[in-house]
């Protein structure tokens, strides 16, 4: 019954994301017809076939279509619905997982301090005079898991991680390492409007290389997490009932969090701080799948990354492209308020 509900809900939001991405390929400056965009999208797929020199990977599609619409659909617009697909999908990921580790459907990924973490290596990077290739990424990504561990060092007391000390010391740290960014933005100089706009998160300047970083780390993680779905399942009945069931507690509750925090560093690193996916869309999918993570996991993912293709599309429909960190605030924050007003939030 749980596998079936899974597919199907799953089937649904994969077609429905197809849907959006061929509608945002064909959204932009130069209009793009939503054939061409699709036959050019076919252009793109490519499969592996094996010879006697290694894998060839060999495109079964070549639809005669013009230079300049392959290059606009295949080198401009999909590298960036592709990205936004996988930082919606990574967010909302996460946001799942804390909130049923937090046993507190107000929780998200920046809880701990990854996204404030994030930010400081990537704003350090910009202000300082340091050039290193995807440096940007690198240091957005290896000090958002430094600011994580470091509040779980400081949460761990005798083995044991207790969730609410967890959540305050995340809050200590997220305070202070916003204190830091602000410091390093009163003397970026010239540097100060990359560093705001980065803040603001974006994903104008998505390439296929960043997809090739990302895609790995999340896919991954995705498998890890979901794995242990039934487990976060027996945690949402309380630490000494789980262990009571044969749930290893501290084990599980670390796995969870290094799994949801990588993933959290992950999007962010190469999309900026992009709030509110991973809040409202774990509980817009609650209200409609239920609290079991074995569903929720998965329909909560792959509407992250339908949610995220479907508002950076709008940011980029305006005379002026707008950060979609702007539009997913604008867009969540009162969707998220009608629902608190209509209905109560759904408990874990």
């Amino acid at each position: 019954m749980v596998l079936r509900r899974t597919l199907t809900w799953s089937a649904g939001l994969t077609t429905l994301l197809a849907g959006t991405v061929l509608a945002s390929a064909t959204i932009g400056s130069a209009e793009i017809g939503p054939q061409a965009a699709f036959l050019s999208i076919l252009n793109g797929l490519a499969t592996p076939v094996p010879t006697t020199s290694g894998l060839v990977w060999v495109h079964p599609f070549g639809f005669d279509l013009p230079d300049t619409t392959e290059y606009i659909v295949r080198g401009l617009r999909l590298p960036r619905i592709a990205l936004g697909a996988i930082v919606g999908f990574a967010l909302a990921l996460a946001g799942t997982v804390m909130q049923g580790f937090f046993r507190n459907p107000m929780a998200d990924p920046s809880i701990i301090g990854v996204s404030t973490g994030a930010a400081v290596g990537a704003v350090a990077f910009i202000v300082l005079p340091v050039s290193v290739s995807y440096g940007l990424p690198a240091f957005a990504f290896v000090s958002a898991l430094l600011a994580a561990f470091g509040v779980y060092l400081i949460a761990s007391e005798d083995g044991r991680t207790p969730v609410a000390t967890l959540l305050l010391a995340g809050v200590a740290v997220q305070t202070f390492l916003g204190a830091v960014i602000s410091y390093m933005l009163l003397y970026a100089g010239d540097s100060l409007e990359t560093a705001v706009y980065w803040l603001m998160g974006h994903l104008q300047h998505s390439t296929w290389s960043r997809v090739r970083i990302a895609a790995p780390v999340v896919a991954v993680l995705f498998v890890v997490l979901l794995a242990y779905a039934r487990d976060l399942n027996v945690l949402l009945l309380g630490e000494e009932d789980a262990h009571t069931l044969g749930i290893d507690v501290e084990r599980t509750k670390r796995i969870l969090l290094v799994g949801s925090t990588t993933v959290t560093a992950a999007a962010v690193a190469v999309s900026g701080v992009i709030g509110f996916v991973g809040l409202i869309v774990p509980h817009m999918m609650r209200l409609v799948v239920g609290p079991d993570h074995r569903i929720l996991i998965p329909t909560s993912a792959l509407a992250g990354a339908v949610f995220l293709v479907a508002t950076d599309t709008i940011a980029r429909m305006g005379p002026g492209e707008m950060p979609v960190g702007i539009v997913t605030a604008a867009l969540g924050a009162p969707f998220f308020l009608y629902l608190l007003r209509k209905r109560e939030v759904h408990s874990l």
